[in-house]
């Protein structure tokens, strides 16, 4: 099958579009997109790409790339309270994406920079159930520890351990 001179390949005879057209139809596009579009799409290739620098997936491993990853959960991470107003409907499948690459990040024996055992951190401070600055097991709580008010940072909060979505 033969096309015409100035027939889109496939296109049924129709020329093809002017510059006029192509500029019209790019502004008509420029005009519907909305940041938070762009936002949401470049963390899902971050994911994507994230999850396959892991190289866990079949025909990947070649592409294994733990700083590449930890850039991607990092940058993600960033953007969760911009992504938190402005996608909140899909901020669900977005905090689960994460965790999943964070996972995967672990896996493949990816540290955060500066963590490691014992790295930085008080003796006992990485055992589970235990909060940073909490006292050794067998001693009691200082007198004046209470617990914090309502809508005030708690212990684990203040010592910048613990992640509370909304806040840095």
């Amino acid at each position: 099958m033969s096309t015409m001179p100035g027939d889109t390949p496939g296109g049924a005879g129709r020329p093809d579009p002017t510059e006029e057209e192509l500029r019209a139809a790019y502004e008509a596009e420029m005009r519907q997109l909305r940041i938070e579009h762009l936002l949401l799409e470049h963390v899902v290739a971050m994911v994507n790409l994230g999850m396959r620098r892991t190289g866990l997936s079949p025909g990947t491993e070649g592409e294994r790339d733990p700083g590449q990853v930890r850039m991607a959960i990092e940058s993600i991470r960033v953007l969760m309270p911009l992504l938190e107003q402005a996608a909140p409907e899909q901020i669900g499948q977005i905090r689960s994406a994460l965790s999943q690459l964070q996972l995967a990040f672990v896996r493949i024996g990816g540290q955060q920079a500066g963590e490691g055992p014992g790295a930085g951190e008080p003796p006992g401070a990485g055992e589970p159930g235990r909060e940073p600055g909490a006292p050794e097991p067998g001693q009691s709580e200082p007198a004046d520890s209470q617990p914090p008010k309502p809508g005030e940072a708690g212990p684990a909060q203040r010592s910048g351990r613990l992640w509370v979505p909304g806040q840095r």
